[in-house]
């Protein structure tokens, strides 16, 4: 049962449903990713209830049924590693990482349930005073405790996260609907809601997210990640230029095999967003070491002022090159091209 992981029933007519507060509240917590075993953390709910209460959303219809038999794993979702010899399978792959899963989108399911937090938080909790709002969030339940998460005002949200019962859930909401950069700080004070990746992607989202604090929070991820913020379209735009000069700053001193995936799940496109920076001897050997086959991927280099030369030499040897002319000839106009191959050699 531990291991099961709810998902909720897309053809469910939830408002038809004689939901309780709490499996409501349960409810718009399940993800379709998230496993048993991990609802009591995201929840404030102890396993027991937990389990009680996926057993009604099941019988109401609202959660489709366990599995009777535990599936056969999936292979996982292909990564180019860096050290792959050429010749194995993986290092041939050159497509761009699939997303994880703890980054899927929430679930309709939320909306429905933070519409009805925060239409709760505007008629009965917003019109109470603010210090009587502050006192009241330390120790309320949910729902109440999901529509204090809308408040606009930091005490109270720092009021949210003493509560003893906040939890994952909660911090996403603050994440997403809190925009003051003062409550924002609060929230990030906690780590295990900062390794979150559901917290994680709504606050790069929120529009009042302290260049400062993305700094601190997102300077020792990896590269991958910090290139997917500098690319969301969801995200502001000077969120999205911190995160460029961030990855700017970590690719100079990330290892070899960092940059290459990098380099290559990306298909070279970041390369535009690194110019003027050079690589390392190992990171050059070990790009030098794969087969490439995408034209993307190798157009994108050939645009590559710093591409090393033993790397271009590389490229005009792959097969794929041989047959795109057109490709052999951007590579034959790079700065760093051997003499011979300018000249047509």
């Amino acid at each position: 049962m531990n291991d099961w992981t709810p998902k909720p029933n897309p053809s469910a007519r939830l408002e038809r449903l004689p939901l309780t507060p709490e499996e409501g509240f349960v409810l718009s917590r399940l993800d379709g990713a998230t496993a048993v075993r991990h609802l009591p953390a995201l929840t404030g709910l102890p396993a027991e209830r937990i389990h009680a209460i996926l057993a009604r959303l099941v019988s109401q219809g609202a959660v489709l049924p366990g599995p009777t038999a535990a599936p056969a794993p999936q292979p996982p979702p292909t990564r180019a590693r860096a050290d792959a010899p050429p010749d194995e399978p993986s290092a041939r792959h050159e497509e761009p990482l699939a997303p994880e899963e703890d980054e899927a989108p929430e679930d309709a399911t939320v909306e429905i349930a933070a519409g009805n937090w925060r239409q709760l938080f505007e008629r009965r909790l917003h019109p109470l005073p603010e210090d009587e709002r502050a006192s009241r969030a330390r120790a309320a339940e949910d729902p109440e405790l999901s529509a204090f998460c809308f408040d606009p005002v930091p005490a109270v949200i720092k009021s949210v996260l003493e509560n003893m019962r906040v939890g994952l859930g909660h911090a996403r909401l603050i994440a997403r609907h809190h925009h003051s950069p003062v409550g924002l700080e609060a929230l990030c004070g906690r780590a295990a809601f900062t390794q979150d990746a559901g917290v994680r992607r709504w606050l790069v989202r929120n529009p009042q997210l302290p260049s400062g604090l993305f700094r601190r929070l997102w300077s020792g991820r990896r590269l991958m990640e910090q290139y997917k913020v500098a690319m969301d379209r969801d995200v502001p735009e000077g969120t999205r230029r911190t995160a460029r000069e961030v990855m700017r700053t970590r690719f100079n001193t990330a290892p070899a095999e960092e940059r290459v995936e990098l380099i290559l799940n990306t298909e070279g496109r970041v390369l535009a967003s690194l110019v003027g920076l050079a690589v390392d001897g190992k990171t050059a050997a070990l790009l030098c070491g794969r087969t490439f086959r995408s034209p993307m991927l190798i157009q994108n280099i050939a645009r590559w002022s710093a591409a090393p030369p033993a790397l271009i030499a590389h490229l005009l040897k792959q097969e794929a090159v041989r047959r795109q002319p057109q490709l052999r000839l951007l590579l034959q106009r790079h700065p760093n091209a051997p003499a011979d191959a300018r000249r047509g050699g």
